[in-house]
Order: structure tokens, then C-alpha cells, then sequence
């Protein structure tokens, strides 16, 4: 059972992506992930799977947008993306 749970500093080196973005896709749950404490943990089978899916979606014409970023694939549901903006701070 060793190496099968992974940290953000592990999903992102196998995803080759930023940890912030890890973190990002954990909080949207974008990503298969749970929480110990207050520390993102991810079921490396889990996230293979992710891919996997991800990958089948993306090669049958399905998806759309970045395999990675596009809202969705965990829950079933799309998650609506807020466009930047202004954020009522002054500069």
C-alpha cells in the first residue's frame, strides 16, 4: 500500500503541472482528492483513472478546453468559471 496515496507536491511532479494548481483543482473538486486534517490527499488509482478518462474523453472529440483545466469530470457536473475581473480593490 506504500506510494498509494499521494501529496500536491506528488500529483503535480506525475501531472507535470504547478502544486498551486494541484491545490486549485483539489479546492474546485476538479480532481479526485480528500482531505486528512487540513492536508489534500489523492488515491493514486484515483487519479489514474482521472486521467484515463480524461484522456478517452479528449481523443473521442467530446471534450473541450484544456484535459487538465475543463470542470466536470469527478462529479458529473460543470463547474461554472468566474471570469477575471474586477475585484472591488483599489491599487
Amino acid at each position: 500500500m506504500n506510494g498509494d496515496i499521494l501529496t500536491i507536491p506528488e500529483v503535480a511532479a506525475l501531472l507535470r503541472i504547478a502544486e498551486k494548481t494541484v491545490y486549485t483543482l483539489a479546492q474546485r473538486n476538479e480532481i479526485p482528492a480528500f482531505k486528512v486534517g487540513s492536508q489534500w490527499r489523492f488515491s493514486r488509482t484515483a487519479i489514474k483513472s482521472w486521467i484515463d478518462h480524461r484522456t478517452r474523453t479528449r481523443q473521442s472529440g467530446a471534450g473541450s478546453g484544456d484535459a487538465v483545466a475543463s470542470a466536470g469530470v469527478v462529479s458529473g457536473s460543470t463547474t461554472k468559471v468566474q471570469p477575471k475581473g474586477k475585484t472591488g480593490r483599489r491599487r
